[in-house]
């Protein structure tokens, strides 16, 4: 979180009360002031609106039906799974960031591990629409669920969908529990510092009697320890059952073993790219610059840098399969992924994936912050492009030439795409508002044991 010598400045207990005071005043102060600042109302308005035209689509698609996209045969996973994929893949930077590195002790995460948990569950929400509405029958998602139905018929359990369901569940509601359960004391912090009967009444309620007794905090800790521990095997295990609903099948260019890993590679690298695109305006308008420093983004761009190396390796690693299995067609799959119609997407998803990222060598670029913004955009794009790549340039051409055909979106796929982002930005910030953005009580709890540790 911070180094020696920012701690160091605090000799007796009443600087380090008046230093853990400044954080809290910074956390509280943009969740309590009366206005935010002018850009946080124009980013809303942008946001809410571009979410608005996301529930126009989905509305549209639910009337009209899957014809108002570009599906069509054989590309009948189109922009709704990429999608999904790729919501479901930012989420994951969240879950390793809070519970992974919290294992492991980095001191670091305490800046960052609060709005990216937050990133994670708004992710999560984005991702999990799109199954649903891409089924064609929106109004039967409920088949989706083993509940009892008026048929008497239970999913089909060897259904990759299936594992969808239980996978990105299990995901959302362990996310859910960790993000809510580390923000109580700093909910607590917020109820007894605020004005209105409202909003005492409202922290107060989801702060659950928080009193910070030593009592309360040891079994704070171990809670906390233990969903950090149920969450860790969630970060590997739902981007590999996401992966297998293409390494299972028998279509050239999916029936791959080395999906599960290069997926969860590439989830992690795309969602620390988005966490450092929120994280940079965010420190920008809020003042948060004290608490997410230059080590907090410098670190996550070196993730980006090894994750980005990774996904590069299987890259190479795929053709080398291709060729090395001897199968005519899946040879001819990567074949056609790079040079075929889709070359264009192929190429993007490389530049941007692998080349980008490779100047976080330099320590001028990793330290530098329009540098990293423009390489996380870009990493954002080209992970959308991979999960594009896989399953349309996969699908077009099968083992059956006569189907072969070449998937073209519509405009309502693009404003589909475009709204989904529209939803997240608006959580986002709706969260940025009203919640505290830093895990107040881990940043004082790490300054305290750095200060106990110089001082004694």
């Amino acid at each position: 979180m911070t180094t020696a010598a920012d701690v160091k400045q605090f000799h007796t207990p009443l600087e380090a009360e008046n230093a853990f005071a400044q954080i809290t005043e910074n956390v509280c102060r943009i969740a309590e002031t009366p206005k935010p600042p002018k850009a946080w109302y124009i980013a809303f308005a942008i946001a809410s609106s571009i979410m608005v035209m996301f529930f126009a689509s989905i509305g549209y698609l639910v009337w009209e039906g899957i014809g108002v996209w570009g599906n069509m045969n054989p590309v009948y996973w189109a922009f709704d799974i990429t999608n999904f994929v790729f919501w479901v893949g930012i989420g994951h930077a969240g879950t390793l960031i809070s519970a992974v590195l919290y294992l492991f002790r980095q001191d670091w995460r305490t800046g960052i591990n609060r709005f990216a948990e937050a990133m994670t569950i708004f992710a999560v929400i984005c991702a999990a629409i799109f199954p649903g509405i891409h089924i064609g029958r929106p109004w039967l998602p409920y088949w989706m669920f083993p509940i009892p139905n008026q048929m008497d018929m239970w999913p089909q359990f060897r259904s990759p969908l299936e594992w969808d369901v239980f996978a990105v569940g299990t995901y959302a509601t362990v996310s859910i529990l960790f993000w809510y359960m580390g923000m109580i004391p700093d909910l607590a912090t917020l109820r007894d510092r605020s004005r209105s009967t409202a909003r005492r009444l409202v922290y107060g309620l989801f702060s659950m009697g928080w009193r910070g007794s030593s009592r309360q905090w040891h079994r704070y800790e171990k809670a906390y320890q233990l969903l950090a521990a149920l969450a860790t095997p969630l970060v590997l295990s739902v981007h590999s059952v996401v992966s297998f609903d293409f390494a299972t099948s028998q279509v050239p260019g999916w029936h791959t073993t080395i999906f599960p890993p290069y997926f969860v590679a590439g989830a992690i690298f795309g969602g620390f790219a988005m966490v450092v695109v929120l994280a940079v305006p965010a420190r920008q308008f809020f003042g948060l610059k004290r608490m997410i420093t230059m080590r907090h983004l410098e670190n996550m761009n070196i993730i980006m840098l090894v994750t980005g190396t990774v996904v590069g390796y299987a890259y190479g690693m795929e053709f080398f399969i291709a060729w090395y299995g001897g199968v005519q067609e899946e040879g001819f799959a990567f074949i056609n992924r790079a040079f075929g119609p889709y070359a264009w997407a192929y190429w993007t998803m490389l530049t941007c994936n692998v080349l980008g990222p490779q100047l976080f060598w330099f320590k001028r670029f990793r330290r530098s912050i329009p540098v990293m913004f423009v390489i996380a955009i870009f990493v954002n794009v080209g992970m959308w492009f991979e999960r594009f790549v896989i399953i349309v340039t996969s699908l077009s051409r099968d083992f059956l030439p006569g189907s072969w055909g070449y998937f073209v979106p519509t405009p309502i796929d693009l404003t589909t795409l475009i709204g989904s982002f529209g939803l997240f930005f608006t959580l986002f910030l709706l969260f940025c508002r009203f919640l505290p953005m830093v895990a107040m009580a881990e940043v004082k709890a790490i300054h305290y044991n750095h200060h106990m540790h110089h001082h004694h």
